[in-house]
Order: C-alpha cells, then structure tokens, then sequence
C-alpha cells in the first residue's frame, strides 16, 4: 500500500483528464450492475442507505458499511473499507468489527481515523481532502464533501469530511459522500460511475443534486442516501438535461 499527497487540490480534484472508454454493458441486476474495464469488470451491490459493496478487479469494497453484519451474508469479506465521515449512518464500529478480517484496510477521513479502537486503527489509513492513496492497484483521491447552504452547514463542515474518486482498471468510479452540489463536484471530469446522495436537510435536494449532475455528466450515476427523497424526479431532472447521464435506480431502501 503506497501513500501521496496531492500537493494541490484542484489538479489532484478537479483538473484530472477525461478518458475516452468502452461502452457499458453487461448489467444483470439479480449478481449486481456490472460494468467491464479494461481487464475485467466492476460490480455493485446495493446494502442500504449509503452502504455498497463493490468487487473491483483485484479487490472487494465496501462502502460506508454500517447496520447488522448479516446484510452482508452472501458477499466476500472486505479488501477494502472506505469509511467517509463519523456520522452513525456511515460509520459504526460494532459494524466494522463484525466485517473487518486480517486482510482488510481501511481508508477513512481524518476524524474518523482518530475514533477507531487500536484494532481497527492498525489496520486504517488517515486521508485528508486532497490525499490520495492506492490500495491493490485502486487509487484513491480523497475529494472534499461538506455543506453550503447555511442553515446546514452545522451537519458536514468543509474540509471534515471526504468524497472519493476510485481510479479503478482504467475507470472512474466517484462516491460523493454527503454533500450539496459543491464547486468540487461540478469540476469533476471523466467520472463513469458516480454515487449522488439528496435528503434533506443533511445533504441536498433533488434538484441541486440534478443541476450538479448535469454538470460534470458522470456516464452512469446512482441516486443513495435520498430516504424520503424522490429518484425518480432526480432521474426525470437528469434526463431532460443535455448530460446523457444513465440514472439507476439501486434497491437502497428495500
């Protein structure tokens, strides 16, 4: 495992290049959405809320893994965690304890590496907005996540918490955290898979979340973390956008 630091935000953030991939295909959504890379293929699973797996070559991610071990029964323990922010909804350690074997590494913000028990901190690496790390052959660009609007700025305060971007097998996978459509997330460029949250009042709203979209035109982006949010009116949002973003709809509240 090899660790940098992004010696300035927007190259390490905003101004990395677009690449020119092969189309998506292959989804089944009974083994998960599937997506090729260059060597083999990403698959997402949907958990709950903001928690995923995702079995990447080389690796099986989770994402923000939080709730009983057993919604987990069925998939490969854990070559990596992502941990993005304290907040129970994202970050429970009985959770962890319950998941994390000896092989695990965890990649968490820096508030939550400074709450992990001796256990788990051996095994976790702090980074900041900014830092990037690499795990396996996955890097990692820690991508700012915080509130703007100020009647919320109390719930995620900017330079807290983080987003990431997975360069992943020659694609692009961006996991926003929780956010609003914040300057960060516009500049983004060449994302293939983004994970977008809207709820209010902690991260942002259907039409914030749509007008960001259409901004940095992710090819694919699942609306998570929206609970009383409506997917389906962000999807509509999207589509009459000029992004030609494909919006999937993930069995996040099932």
């Amino acid at each position: 495992m090899t660790f940098s630091r992004r010696e300035t935000l927007k190259l390490g953030v905003a101004g990395l290049a677009a690449t020119t991939f092969m189309p998506f295909h292959g989804r089944a959504q009974g083994a998960g959405d599937s997506y090729d890379t260059e060597g083999g293929k990403i698959t997402i699973h949907p958990i709950a809320h903001a928690s995923f797996v995702m079995t990447v070559p080389g690796l099986v991610i989770y994402n923000d893994p939080v709730g009983e071990a057993a919604a987990y029964q069925g998939h490969p323990a854990p070559d990596l965690v992502l941990v993005t922010h304290q907040h129970g909804d994202h970050y429970n350690v009985d959770t962890l304890n319950a998941l994390v074997t000896d092989g695990t590494q965890l990649v968490t913000n820096p508030a939550v590496f400074d709450m992990l028990p001796d256990g788990l901190k051996e095994k976790a690496t702090s980074i900041g907005n900014g830092d990037s790390a690499t795990v396996g052959d996955v890097g990692i660009d820690a991508i700012p996540a915080y509130n703007t609007t100020e009647d919320r700025l109390k719930y995620h305060p900017q330079g807290r918490d983080n987003g990431y971007v997975l360069s992943i097998d020659g694609r692009r996978v961006y996991i926003a955290g929780d956010t609003e459509d914040i300057p960060e997330m516009r500049a983004l460029t060449g994302i293939d898979i983004a994970f977008v949250p809207m709820n209010l009042p902690f991260t942002m709203d259907v039409e914030q979340a749509a007008s960001a979209v259409a901004e940095f035109k992710p090819a694919v982006c699942y609306p998570y973390h929206y609970r009383d949010s409506d997917p389906e009116a962000f999807a509509r949002l999207v589509q009459e956008s000029e992004a030609e973003t494909e919006v999937v709809q993930g069995p996040w509240y099932s």
